[in-house]
């Protein structure tokens, strides 16, 4: 049977919820993902909207991403994200205002390995690992603060 593993962690985030929550966008996180330069499918101009497609990585790594709900007055977005090579997985971000300035965001990865590449890939999200990792992001957010804030996030 092949093995699934869902985690979750908890970040703040210095910014007003509606601010925040386009920072979790695909275009958002062009801003603060060292790397980050999805290929826009649909629609071609990286607009955020629920159906878009696009792609990240390549070879093994090559993975489609759909957003299957942009919730923006909920704060709330899902994605299935599909490495045909190894693994799939539903992400889920869920953001709500602690206060005028600062957010909570909730981020979820529920992974399903598709062979033994898979496998070895859920172990990067085991234990500690997911949490250092989307507590990095919120290092990489508080760096880039000024530059998100002043961004218009499509």
């Amino acid at each position: 049977m092949p093995r699934r593993l869902h985690v979750s962690h908890r970040i703040v985030v210095d910014a007003p919820v509606d601010r925040a929550f386009m920072f979790f966008t695909p275009a958002g996180e062009e801003l603060w993902v060292d790397g980050w330069k999805p290929t826009y499918v649909h629609p071609g101009d990286g607009r955020t909207e629920a159906g878009m497609v696009f792609l990240t990585g390549q070879g093994g790594e090559l993975t489609v991403w759909t957003l299957i709900d942009f919730e923006r007055d909920a704060h709330r977005s899902r994605y299935v994200r599909s490495t045909p090579a190894s693994r799939t997985s539903v992400v889920e971000v869920r953001c709500a205002a602690l206060d005028a300035a600062r957010t909570a965001v909730e981020v979820s990865y529920t992974l399903t390995a598709l062979n033994a590449a898979g496998e070895r890939a859920l172990e990067d999200f085991e234990g500690e690992r997911f949490a250092a990792m989307i507590d990095d992001w919120a290092s990489k957010i508080a760096a880039r603060r000024e530059v998100l804030l002043a961004a218009s996030i499509r």
